[in-house]
């Protein structure tokens, strides 16, 4: 129904996924937090948020205490690159998944792990 994405940078971070992946953030209120829109109601998919993180994290030995969200996208290889020109670091290379598709992990600017996945049929 919703993910959140905790940014010790929210700014850094919102410019990271909106120019990854064209997400849309708007402040919610008077609050710490951003209402993340991934995509038309339209298309199949999941809108979140993202706070400020609260504590300690992101280092390169934090260990992942969360959910892994993936979003879908037209060209994995393409995007993994984007993701390491704006800062962000390869967690596990492309990888596929047999009769669904193509499947990476990106560690964003600030130490999320999230996927991102290119349909692919034949990919074995």
């Amino acid at each position: 129904m919703h993910f959140e994405v905790h940014a010790e940078n929210p700014a850094r971070a919102i410019a990271f996924y909106t120019e990854l992946l064209g997400w849309n953030f708007s402040k919610w209120g008077d609050f710490d937090y951003w209402l993340i829109t991934t995509g038309p109601d339209s298309e199949p998919g999941i809108n979140g948020g993202l706070v400020t993180r609260k504590g300690p994290g992101g280092g390169p030995d934090t260990p992942v205490i969360a959910y892994t969200c993936t979003a879908g996208v037209e060209d994995l290889d393409s995007k993994m690159a984007q993701a390491v020109a704006l800062g962000g670091t390869v967690a596990h290379p492309k990888m596929p998944i047999p009769t669904i598709g193509w499947l990476g992990y990106v560690k964003d600017t600030e130490g999320n792990i999230f996927g991102m996945m290119q349909t692919d049929p034949t990919a074995a």
